[in-house]
């Protein structure tokens, strides 16, 4: 089965869209918009298009519940053609997983030390350990956001793929309707639980406990196999304007399920859904061009690098140019995503390489 590049390409726009979102925020933390002018149709349009870019900036976190959705897509997509060349060593899969997914995340810690231009905002201490495991979720109040407040993302993955095998072996058994509706169920009770029947610290709501997120990795599986059923019709909807517009529709619902605690339940799966539609619709258009498809598939292919190191750095220069007027932040936000994008691409690449030579050289040694 090829790799789907529109796939990639919203994974790209994904993780563009969170590190700008954290850019944005530093930058923009004490902000006020200039008062509305509507004294002439100039002024009124760029009245709009202010407002317009403040909302939308806003959503950047909701590109988090894309990368669930797409990680779930992407996971089973795989899994699923493993499976078909033969059975599956559960024990390798899980190998592959800590070798592609701890390496990096190490270096990134590395990189937080080490690299001049980031925001340090905590001590290092001993919280480093739990953090270098990726169990975060210890004390997580203490540790949850502990260095880089992304690396949470982290502890909620390594759950979610403790646990694939059952959801892959539960989705192949029920057929991804009664899979997403059962996943959902599950998902959305442990959050009321955690929400309304026994209140805790939201950041388990966030991620801290995966289950709460089951819902959006559930969707990207069951969304897989849809696309394997019917890969035509699913990405005629997807690339082709309708699931953008659907979702366009459906976004200003699903922000109102802020508004209420039980309404929240839903809410990082209405949101994270809706986000979805939204990027990979943009994602459709980018794969009619051919150097944009190439630019943003590249930046989706290593976006596993990008996540891990640019907080700190979009921090530390947020605070540096907050006095400067929106037309410059926006135009300072282009050079540094790319250079952004381009470090940890090196890294992310530089860090495969090293632990693929390792692996391979152990496997040829003599016993």
């Amino acid at each position: 089965m090829k790799r789907l590049l529109w796939i990639d390409i919203s994974k790209g726009l994904a993780i563009l869209f969170v590190a700008y979102f954290h850019f944005f925020r530093t930058y923009f933390q004490y902000g006020v918009l200039p008062a509305p002018d509507w004294s002439n149709f100039a002024a009124g349009a760029l009245t709009i298009l202010r407002l317009v870019w403040f909302k939308v900036s806003g959503l950047g976190f909701h590109a988090v519940g894309v990368f669930i959705i797409l990680s779930g897509w992407t996971l089973m997509q795989s899994t699923t053609r493993r499976a078909e060349a033969g059975a599956i060593a559960w024990g390798a899969w899980y190998r592959a997983r800590v070798l592609r997914l701890y390496p990096m995340y190490w270096v990134a810690h590395l990189v937080y030390l080490v690299s001049p231009f980031v925001a340090r905002l905590e001590p290092v201490d001993d919280r480093i350990v739990l953090s270098l495991l990726g169990l975060r979720f210890i004390d997580i109040q203490m540790n949850f956001m502990y260095l880089n407040a992304s690396w949470w993302y982290f502890s909620m993955l390594i759950q979610l793929y403790l646990i694939f095998p059952l959801l892959f072996c539960a989705a192949r058994r029920l057929g991804p309707w009664a899979f997403l509706i059962i996943a959902c169920a599950a998902g959305f009770f442990a959050r009321y639980v955690l929400l309304v029947l026994w209140p805790q610290n939201g950041l388990w709501v966030l991620g801290g406990f995966a289950i709460c997120r089951l819902p959006e990795f559930a969707l990207g599986i069951s969304l897989a196999m849809w696309h394997r059923q019917s890969a035509a019709r699913l990405e005629w909807f997807l690339l082709r304007g309708a699931g953008f517009i659907i979702g366009l529709i459906l976004y200003p619902a699903a922000l109102q399920l802020y508004d209420g605690l039980y309404e929240y339940i839903f809410c990082d799966f209405a949101t994270g859904a809706c986000c979805m539609l939204e990027i990979v619709g943009i994602a459709g258009i980018i794969s009619l061009f051919k150097n944009p498809t190439k630019l943003f598939a590249l930046v989706g292919l290593y976006s596993y690098g990008l996540y891990l190191i640019h907080q700190p750095y979009v921090i530390w220069l947020g605070l540096r140019i907050r006095e400067v007027p929106i037309w410059l932040f926006l135009l300072i936000c282009i050079p540094t995503l790319a250079l952004l994008s381009a470090w940890g691409m090196l890294l992310e690449k530089g860090t495969n390489v090293l632990v693929n030579t390792l692996v391979s050289s152990r496997k040829s040694a003599p016993a």
